[in-house]
């Protein structure tokens, strides 16, 4: 069956130039002239990359701590034993803050939050979890700042609006960058710091180019190719 787009799609599609790349500050401009969902859309990056995801070698994640923030309440579990740590993740406002009682519930497939924190101390035990948490991209890990004795830092950090990302089976890569409701500049500000993040994530062990394209868009609306020029990106 065709799929089929909403007028209200159609309607924000007729003012895109399928054949135009555009400067950011032109995209986000024509986001914001785009009709209204009834809700406050999320603004998304899109890029294709030139890596291949099965090659070890050419992963691509890391994060980012938007200036603006992702708009997005974002709910932080802190798996760490009694003690200096956890009460620092308390104070910094996590919103579960454990060890034992949350590894046992994580098993029984609880999952009712957004970025997952551990202590190196407590990663012994969480490791168990890979196959819950994993899948669902909430595995704590080093290289994002996710396992770390600073919990209180790290809770600061993703509620102010750090960004974790990483590319898909296809060698592609999606990120938040605000919502529909933010003003112009702190939607062109939050993308501009991604995409610096993104280009600076590029494998040592790549050759050849390594952004393709790249693309804006709001929860249901159509994309905006971007002008890879302009973002700063040559190779």
């Amino acid at each position: 069956m065709a799929r089929t787009h909403s007028k209200r799609y159609l309607k924000a599609l007729e003012l895109v130039d399928r054949q135009r790349a555009y400067p950011l500050a032109a995209a986000v401009e024509l986001l914001k002239r785009f009709p209204r969902a009834r809700f406050d859309e999320t603004v998304e990056l899109a890029f294709r990359l030139g890596v291949d995801p099965k090659q070890s070698d050419q992963m691509v994640r890391g994060t980012v701590a938007l200036p603006h923030g992702t708009g997005k309440k974002v709910r932080v579990l802190v798996f760490a034993k009694p003690g200096e740590a956890a009460e620092a993740a308390k104070a910094a406002g996590a919103d579960y803050v454990g060890f034992e009682e949350f590894i046992k519930k994580c098993q029984e497939g609880w999952t009712d939050f957004d970025v997952a924190i551990a202590t190196p101390e407590a990663m012994t035990e969480v490791r168990k979890l890979g196959k819950v948490l994993g899948p669902r991209g909430l595995m704590p890990n080093p290289k994002t700042g996710t396992v770390t004795d600073d919990t209180a830092r790290a809770v600061r950090e993703v509620k102010a609006g750090r960004v974790e990302f990483k590319i898909d089976k296809t060698g592609n890569l999606h990120m938040a960058v605000g919502k529909s409701s933010f003003t112009a500049q702190q939607i062109e500000e939050n993308a501009r710091a991604a995409v610096d993040a993104v280009v600076k994530a590029r494998p040592a062990s790549l050759r050849g180019r390594y952004i393709h394209s790249c693309a804006i868009s709001c929860t249901m609306s159509p994309s905006v190719r971007l002008d890879l020029k302009d973002l700063g990106i040559t190779a």
